[in-house]
């Protein structure tokens, strides 16, 4: 695969996608359905879906591509494949509270080895370069020349002081009672993706996810933390997060940078 080239193609994708989104989030009165799993889902999610599986299916059309928004493509038994999440953090969107990502992941042999997360409402945009490093990008975020790209990094926790990051939408107590086994100095809540990129940039050490996730929610989090140095594993056993699962359904999970030293569950 040409990673030069698929970088270019989904940095641009995002950045049409978070055109797209942000549109409609700027209209006075957007359209808010519930899936058959009673979560919501609007126009933005259906518009920046389809200017994202166009593009790529335009640009790699031999690849397998994996959406949320696209139900028959998740009976699919692939382990390299795209992976699609338009609008992470819909909740957020809906309330209007700014937290919410445009996700693209390539996976390869069941790791996610490439990804862009953009937060348009936010201003930030995180991708891997070709190489597998990550960067942030500052903008303005021009769809045909990157702007200013500053690498980024996990950072050296101190295991007495931790800055944890977990879920705006859904912290519940299973969560907090896991947190409260670490020594912690900060606790700060984002939505979406983002929480990922938090600790990627080492704005946070560790974000425990108790809950169910699909493999969408995660995939370019995880390819972006990967390349700034993080991990992400399984909350039971502390193995590495793998995708191409059945139902592209997630265990419960912790991201991470390598020197927290983990609790057990």
């Amino acid at each position: 695969m040409d990673f030069d080239k698929m970088m270019v193609v989904l940095r641009k994708l995002s950045l049409e996608a978070g055109d797209k989104i942000m549109e409609i989030y700027a209209s006075p009165d957007f359209e808010v359905k519930s899936k058959s799993d009673q979560s919501p889902v609007t126009e933005a999610d259906e518009a920046a879906d389809a200017l994202i599986s166009a593009g790529l299916r335009a640009a790699f059309p031999d690849a397998a591509l994996v959406t949320e928004e696209q139900s028959e493509t998740h009976d699919l038994k692939v382990s390299t494949f795209f992976i699609v999440d338009p609008l992470d953090g819909t909740k957020e969107f809906v309330q209007r509270r700014g937290d919410f990502t445009v996700n693209i992941a390539w996976v390869e042999d069941g790791v996610p080895v490439r990804g862009v997360v953009y937060a348009p409402a936010k201003g930030r945009l995180f991708w891997t370069k070709a190489d597998g490093t990550t960067v942030e990008e500052t903008g303005p975020f021009d769809k045909e020349t990157p702007g200013k790209l500053s690498p980024i990094s996990v950072s050296e926790p101190d295991n007495s002081a931790l800055l944890v990051v977990a879920s705006k939408s859904h912290r519940d107590a299973a969560t907090d009672a896991y947190i409260n086994k670490y020594q912690v100095a900060d606790m700060k809540s984002a939505g979406s993706s983002l929480k990922f990129c938090l600790v990627a940039t080492g704005e946070a050490d560790i974000y425990p996810r108790l809950g169910r996730t699909m493999e969408w929610d995660t995939a370019a989090g995880h390819a972006v933390l990967s390349g700034a140095g993080g991990q992400v594993v399984r909350f039971e056993d502390h193995t590495p997060l793998t995708y191409g699962k059945p139902i592209f359904e997630n265990p419960f999970f912790i991201a991470l940078a390598p020197g927290v030293v983990l609790k057990t569950a």
